[in-house]
């Protein structure tokens, strides 16, 4: 069960299409006494995904230092970051643009450990949030 949820996690929050959410706040309504696992492993795994992202926007940055930023929301996630910094990593969590903004945090070269905090601050609130939703439908 857990594997499933981590692997589902992962894939979410890298560039490839997926979803986790639901999958978390099923497990936490069929087992109600597992919220905590649950809600580490689909932390976990959506924060691993998103510093994947963001090491491979550092990688990429070495081959492609200035043409890389070409689609509307690599843009506008630059336009964001170099305003805001790491602390806009909060919103990584955030569907269509949270990817491109750990992709292109690693391309601008932000810090990162604040990289990787912002991003695990934003991801925990939402899976909380997501959990605890779930189990107070089950009570």
């Amino acid at each position: 069960m857990t594997w499933e949820l981590l692997l589902a996690a992962f894939i979410s929050s890298t560039l490839l299409p997926g979803g986790s959410e639901l999958l978390l706040a099923w497990y936490v309504t069929e087992t109600p006494s597992h919220f905590y696992p649950l809600l580490v492993t689909a932390i976990v795994g959506n924060v691993a995904g998103s510093m994947l992202s963001f090491f491979m926007g550092w990688l990429i940055a070495l081959k492609y230092p200035l043409t890389f930023l070409n689609k509307p929301q690599h843009q506008r996630a630059q336009r964001w970051i170099e305003k805001y910094g790491p602390v806009t990593l909060l919103l990584a969590w955030l569907p269509v643009v949270g990817d491109p903004l750990c992709l292109v945090a690693g391309w601008l070269r932000l810090n990162p450990l604040s990289s990787f905090l912002f991003i695990l601050i934003g991801k925990s609130i939402r899976y909380f949030v997501i959990a605890w939703l779930a189990l107070e439908v089950v009570e």
